[in-house]
């Protein structure tokens, strides 16, 4: 397929340098993205330059994944307000070998002439010292070309100002460009638009002490419909990482996208073709309710994140809050998960020994967990049938909690009406 129309009707290119998509066209290119672990996982807003190097290899051409181990080090000031935290070496090492382990789950490091390329600019910046930098590429780019970049401009016009190890970034990414273009004839540098900077700066390099030519291109900055952060929800970063979020959490990210976000996201985060894309955009248009686009969107970037069983999970886990699942299915759940399933639920806590000798279910409503301001409320709620315990109605005030409502040991769930849910915590 052709790389610069791919992303043209996904809606992804926001900039091409003249002459990138005549190279493309022409035969097999190694071009690079670079991701700077400040992290021990990747997050959603890094999808799209994963995206842009899975659609590079789809295309026929050779992708490179820059850790950037040095970078890392010093904290690109590019779209950002207030200077990096550095971090430590170790922590540094420990990160990048996490995110070698993620970018190896989205590309093919095995497909012959086109098998990705995983690369750590830390190789080669540590034998280089501040001399020798500054003497070999610092004099060939000049302060007035730095400072004419935006990502300059804008923090020297802030209040906090710019360091000068920030100010520095623009080189030490433009040397990375450089040693690649040099050592391994990658001739074009890829990144969010607000790295276009950056990129020409490697380009500005290559021209100056190369004597040779290399190609950029930039992506679309993602963004909410409702101008919030893309990526961010109340909780904080949506992150690749199983650990840090859950397959579940992950899905309802997608799931809870709005009609408008979700058919922005199809075209950008899933390998869908574009008649795909529009037959699921026509059948959501005619039952919004449904929500296609967004069901759609969460199962193909789910899978490709997690695993397929990872997804089911989350649509089991799904379903017993909004479905007819039996508390069975409640016990079949990891602990993380099922956790999160009740994330922001109102909870309880009670001791174990309270069950011992059963306590009446009104009680247990009332002044064991003030589920209900009061006994006449609550059973008047149970004779209506509105009062469930792990998915199961209650019949009779007379009904008794024990031990064996536990589920896992440790829960049990208490529903009011259809929506209202409560977690008691058994300790």
């Amino acid at each position: 397929m052709n790389f610069i129309e791919e992303l043209k009707w996904r809606g992804m290119l926001h900039d091409v340098m003249p002459g990138t998509e005549e190279l493309l066209n022409k035969q097999i290119t190694r071009g690079y993205i670079g991701f700077d672990p400040t992290a021990d996982s990747l997050h959603v807003g890094h999808l799209t330059q994963i995206m842009t190097l899975i659609h590079f290899q789809r295309a026929g051409h050779q992708p490179v994944a820059l850790v950037g181990g040095a970078t890392g080090m010093v904290g690109d000031p590019s779209g950002k307000s207030d200077e990096r935290n550095l971090l430590s070496e170790d922590i540094l090492r420990h990160n990048e070998n996490c995110l070698k382990s993620q970018l190896s789950h989205f590309l093919d490091f095995n497909a012959g002439d086109n098998g990705a390329i995983l690369v750590n600019n830390y190789d080669w910046f540590k034998g280089i010292t501040f001399l020798d930098f500054i003497r070999d590429i610092g004099k060939h780019i000049t302060v007035n070309y730095m400072m004419a970049k935006d990502s300059v401009k804008k923090r020297l016009e802030g209040d906090t100002g710019m360091s000068f190890t920030e100010f520095t970034y623009q080189l030490v990414q433009g040397y990375d460009f450089y040693y690649l273009w040099k050592n391994l004839n990658c001739q074009v540098q890829m990144g969010g638009s607000d790295q276009w900077g950056n990129i020409v700066t490697g380009t500005e390099l290559i021209r100056r002490k190369g004597a040779g030519e290399a190609f950029a291109m930039t992506t679309q900055l993602i963004k909410k419909a409702d101008g919030t952060k893309f990526g961010k929800t109340e909780s904080g970063a949506v992150w690749l990482d199983r650990k840090r979020t859950s397959p579940y959490k992950f899905y309802q990210f997608w799931l809870n996208a709005s009609d408008s976000d979700a058919a922005n996201w199809i075209n950008i985060f899933t390998l869908l073709n574009q008649s795909e894309i529009e037959l699921l955009k026509e059948e959501h248009a005619k039952a919004p309710h449904l929500r296609i686009l967004q069901k759609a969107l969460g199962k193909d970037i789910t899978i490709r994140t997690h695993s397929e069983a990872h997804y089911n999970t989350a649509i089991e886990a799904s379903n017993i809050l909004f479905g007819n699942a039996t508390a069975q299915a409640f016990g079949e759940l990891d602990e993380a998960t099922f956790l999160d399933i009740f994330d922001g639920v109102p909870q309880f806590s009670i001791a174990k020994s309270d069950l011992e000798n059963a306590i009446n279910i009104v009680d247990f409503l009332v002044e064991n967990t003030n589920i209900f301001p009061s006994k006449s409320e609550a059973r008047k709620m149970i004779v209506g049938g509105g009062v469930s315990i792990n998915k199961t109605k209650v019949e009779s005030e007379t009904e008794t909690i024990n031990l064996s409502h536990l589920i896992n040991n440790k829960f049990i769930i208490a529903q009011k009406g259809k929506k209202n849910y409560f977690l008691i915590k058994v300790s």
